[in-house]
């Protein structure tokens, strides 16, 4: 399902309009630059198709008739800075002022059906290299600097009625680079269109050809995907086309399982709604950027991954997954080092999975300040990240219930509130250091002085602050006891 009416043609033309008005300093210069030199010069691809939507971009793509070589030249020559990393696929990039360009020359490219990777070949018209391109909504270009639109395979109407189709046969475009069937999914989830029956048709006849994809390639998109304003529709997409279960597996296997809390909803749909409730709850991370979160996210995506591995019945009928959190935690950092995240990325993560149902200890609020102190301490730097995963793993539609929730979570942060103010929880260490510790037991560096300072952090935890006086008696009193 789209996420808004249709566009009439009308009104996406006047978005170009206005779009190609904002940007007439940096195109009609770059434009008559190319056209000077004999050479053909287009905006194209997601530029166009964003100003469409009334999105404006600085960085912009290009596509000419010249050859690496002619752009270079006149790119030197034109811009603040130049790069080149792109030759070998055709493409020259600069800076000029806060815009950067990227240009590249008309591509027709053949490829190894075991590779996605092409043979770079120069072609020789605007319409051949549009035909390369993903999907029609990519596909457009606009002549510059004459301002002429071109749409050989139908973008615009596609755009305007928001849906995903291929230039040509989508079983040829995804045969010669199956990456572009996540792309798919991906922009669902950008832009919330739908994706044309047949274009899903082909995704899920030829889902395994997803597996010559590396998975690098493969994170990147899923992070994209995920980090959309409508990630449900490129994961739904995924899960029903078969890709998930080859990029994803732990995603489809939820469907088979029934909530315990929710037995009227699987397992699979309430992971779904958390995630979209902590992308309601993303404020409250305070990000300056104000970009999503990827580790909330992608946490409130897996924190339920362990269910299907410790379903089991018990003799009233009653479905329990005990431990669920603990293997979750373990199949999350397992998919993430496979899809080759970072090591940060796969710590916090996991350790969210891991932690997202202590808060259900709390009851009412028994918790003493010492378990507080330890829920903060395991929580670590993930502390603010966990509040919302708790809170959006709510999903109950008992409006009684979720409202006790809530109210028992606040006052769950208000404790923290209070405790972090009065003894500095963020930095909590023990009221002896190292140095204290050795000096007051007289010993040297080693592993009793861990053991000292683990037992002291504990008795930090459990007590709160003690004076030097008091810190010295307990400790001397536990090296006397060992």
């Amino acid at each position: 399902m789209s996420s808004s009416a249709p566009l009439s043609i009308v009104e996406v033309q006047r978005r170009v309009g206005a779009e190609l008005d904002r940007l007439a300093p940096l195109i009609d210069s770059l434009g008559a630059l190319f056209t000077d030199a004999g050479h053909e010069l287009h905006l194209v691809g997601g530029p166009v198709r964003d100003a469409m939507l009334g999105r404006s971009h600085h960085d912009l793509d290009f596509t000419t008739s010249a050859r690496p070589e002619v752009t270079e030249r006149l790119l030197k020559g034109w811009g603040d800075a130049l790069w080149d990393m792109g030759r070998d696929f055709g493409t020259i990039g600069a800076r000029k002022g806060e815009w950067v360009v990227e240009v590249t020359t008309y591509r027709s490219e053949s490829y190894d059906p075991s590779s996605r990777n092409p043979t770079v070949q120069y072609g020789d018209s605007l319409a051949g290299d549009l035909g390369r391109r993903d999907f029609t909504v990519n596909a457009m270009a606009v002549a510059l600097p004459g301002r002429e639109f071109e749409d050989p395979y139908g973008g615009i109407v596609d755009l305007a009625h928001q849906v995903l189709r291929t230039p040509g046969r989508p079983e040829d475009s995804f045969g010669d680079d199956p990456l572009r069937m996540l792309r798919a999914a991906r922009f669902a989830a950008q832009l919330g269109f739908t994706v044309a029956p047949e274009v899903v048709a082909a995704m899920t006849a030829m889902a395994d050809r997803i597996t010559i994809i590396s998975a690098e390639r493969v994170r990147d998109e899923l992070v994209k995907l995920i980090c959309a304003p409508h990630p449900r529709l490129g994961l739904t997409l995924l899960v029903d086309t078969g890709l998930a279960a080859l990029v994803l597996p732990e995603l489809p296997a939820l469907q088979l399982e029934r909530d315990e809390h929710h037995r009227h909803k699987d397992v699979y749909e309430h992971t779904l709604t958390v995630l979209e409730q902590a992308i309601e709850l993303e404020p409250r991370l305070g990000r300056a950027d104000g970009e999503p979160d990827f580790v909330s996210r992608f946490a409130a995506l897996m924190h339920d991954v362990g269910k299907p591995r410790t379903r089991r019945l018990v003799g009233d009928g009653t479905v329990t997954f005990h431990h669920h959190d603990v293997v979750g935690a373990k199949l999350t950092a397992k998919r993430m080092k496979a899809l080759r995240f970072s090591n940060d990325d796969i710590e916090a993560v996991s350790k969210l999975v891991e932690l997202h149902l202590r808060f259900h200890g709390y009851g009412s609020g028994e918790w003493t300040d010492s378990a507080v102190r330890r829920y903060v301490r395991d929580a670590g730097d993930q502390l603010e990240r966990l509040h919302v995963l708790t809170r959006a793993d709510c999903t109950t539609r008992n409006q009684r219930k979720a409202d006790r929730l809530r109210r028992t979570y606040d006052d769950l942060e208000a404790r923290i509130a209070r405790l972090s103010q009065e003894e500095e929880l963020a930095s909590l260490r023990p009221d002896l250091d190292g140095n204290q510790i050795m000096a007051v037991l007289g010993i040297g560096p080693g592993r009793e002085v861990g053991e000292a300072y683990a037992f002291l952090l504990d008795l930090r935890l459990d007590r709160g602050p003690l004076d030097e006086d008091q810190a010295r008696a307990a400790l001397l009193e536990w090296w006397a006891s060992r």
